[in-house]
């Protein structure tokens, strides 16, 4: 995670808010938590109609934000203009006002530019925009390793007077996809339904609503396993649920290709940490890749990746239905399977 989350941290915990931050990255319930935890510390509750100020692309004008970055708090030693989801390189000229604005934001005023379905990034090419931003404290909150997510989890269950394992919470962040937002609401309802104080993995296989990367992990394993009946009524299980056919197949791609990377860096004397680093992907999906793929052949891995590419091309070009393309990959995918 970038240095200046500390640097956050610090400001926060002193009461030193800086005059101007970005908040960009993927991890939403810590973007939100500490916007949330700033603007306690710069607006006062009470004085918060006067003194917080938020646009957006299509509330925001060069005179409002002037006229909020010059406004006095009002029975309050500062103010707090937040800005959501704007792209001020592609502004033309009035990027460079902007710029201007940011460069000579008052002592009184923190300003915040806040990312979540606008992508953040620097375009060097508009001199005044970058030197501008180059002052800012930029924050981008990444989801939190492994390791993190496991205390974390354990801190918020304990909370509730509920324990659990650490392969049991490796687990959880697994069905979940690992983002906080969703782990806390299913740490939630765990935390309501368990009556025991551990919370074990059938409560987990009860309880949690899966992310689709663990509904295809789940889909994947019956192939390989030799479960071609399971496979397709999760598969129609998927469809049921209106999940979108080209994110189901990109998923099981995804997941074709770890298990070819897998079966080839194995094959090359090559570790778990070796497919996190190549592939991107935390311990346990790693560790399960690794032995998912110790038990299949070199064929079948290449085959399923080109299985699936013919399966995209088909669902992108022809006539057929998207569930008939999907589950004619499946049967596919069982065939290769059966043959090795």
């Amino acid at each position: 995670m970038d240095n200046n989350l500390d640097r956050l941290k610090s400001d926060l915990k002193l009461n030193t808010p800086a005059r101007f931050y970005v908040f960009y990255g993927e991890e939403a319930y810590l973007r939100n938590y500490y916007l949330d935890s700033l603007r306690r510390l710069v607006v006062e509750d009470f004085a918060e109609a006067f003194n917080f100020h938020r646009f957006n692309a299509q509330t925001i004008s060069l005179q409002g934000v002037l006229d909020s970055l010059e406004a006095l708090p009002m029975m309050a030693q500062r103010s707090m203009v937040q800005i959501d989801d704007v792209n001020f390189f592609t502004m033309g000229e009035d990027g460079a006002a902007y710029a201007k604005f940011f460069s000579d934001i008052p002592d009184y005023c923190t300003v915040v530019l806040v990312y979540e379905t606008v992508e953040f990034k620097l375009d060097r090419r508009k001199k005044a925009l970058a030197e501008a931003f180059d002052r800012a404290v930029t924050v981008e909150f990444t989801q939190p390793s492994d390791r993190e997510l496991i205390t974390w989890v354990g801190r918020h269950l304990k909370k509730h007077g509920k324990h659990i394992t650490v392969d049991d919470a490796e687990y959880l962040i697994h069905r979940t996809g690992g983002g906080m937002t969703a782990l806390l609401g299913e740490i939630g309802k765990l935390a309501a339904y368990v009556e025991d104080e551990t919370v074990t993995r059938s409560h987990i296989d009860l309880l949690v609503e899966p992310a689709l990367e663990a509904e295809t992990w789940d889909l994947t394993d019956a192939i390989a396993d030799g479960r071609y009946e399971t496979a397709l009524q999760l598969l129609r299980t998927l469809l049921q649920k209106q999940e979108e056919p080209g994110k189901i197949l990109g998923s099981v791609g995804a997941q074709m290709r770890r298990l070819l990377a897998a079966k080839r860096l194995m094959d090359a004397g090559k570790r778990q940490q070796d497919l996190m680093q190549l592939c991107g992907i935390k311990s346990y999906p790693a560790q399960k890749s690794m032995e998912k793929a110790r038990r299949l052949s070199p064929r079948f891995c290449a085959r399923a990746v080109e299985l699936c590419l013919e399966a995209d091309l088909r669902l992108k070009t022809s006539y057929d239905t998207p569930s008939r393309v999907l589950e004619l990959l499946v049967l596919e995918l069982a065939g290769e399977s059966r043959n090795g």
